[in-house]
């Protein structure tokens, strides 16, 4: 075997070292996402909302604003917005909103929609019982559709003192078109119980 000089041994553990180091932090980036996903929806960090099957099990006295929102990512040539602006509702209480999506192209247009809750501390008491987000929607040229959002704001934010001074929850998508998609059925949304039909 041959024989390293003093400096060819220190830079051979270096390079082992680095390499070492190069693929650990290429494992915890793999890693990283799946698991701030689980912390997101844990916490309700970046605004990220919770789900349910069914409704709150109590309906408080206090009173909420929830605020609509609607925008298109670049390149998407569809009209995208809220059927409603805003609704007042109180906490625990069942609120149904709908948006609307038109695609204005003369091409079938498959999109996706991602969406946001402010402010972000809010998100954790964000409850959707169904929701069109993350879901393919595929419009026809000049085809329109309806998408319900069923949701509520979980008793628990009663709870929180530090949520106390929050009377507005603004709710925000943003659709965008799902690139690689083979756009051949359009998406139909059941307004009665929130599904999307293909």
């Amino acid at each position: 075997m041959p024989q390293f000089p003093e400096n060819s041994a220190r830079n051979k553990r270096f390079l082992i070292g680095f390499s070492a180091f190069a693929l650990l932090m290429v494992g915890a980036g793999y890693a990283s996402v799946p698991l701030y996903n689980i912390f997101c929806k844990v916490t309700g960090y970046g605004g990220t909302t919770q789900t349910a099957d069914a409704g709150a099990n109590e309906v408080l006295d206090r009173m909420m604003t929830i605020r609509f929102d609607a925008t298109i990512a670049r390149g998407l040539d569809w009209e995208f917005r809220p059927l409603q602006l805003e609704q007042k509702l109180r906490v625990g209480e069942n609120g149904l909103a709908r948006y609307r999506a038109v695609n204005r192209s003369d091409k079938p247009i498959t999109g996706m929609a991602s969406y946001n809750i402010t402010p972000q501390k809010a998100g954790a008491y964000f409850v959707k019982m169904e929701c069109f987000c993350f879901t393919e929607q595929t419009l026809q040229p000049g085809e329109s559709v309806d998408m319900p959002v069923i949701y509520y704001i979980a008793p628990e934010i009663a709870e929180e003192a530090r949520l106390n001074d929050i009377k507005t929850i603004t709710l925000s998508y943003t659709f965008f078109e799902k690139e690689g998609a083979k756009p051949l059925k359009s998406a139909r949304v059941d307004v009665g119980s929130g599904k999307t039909l293909h």
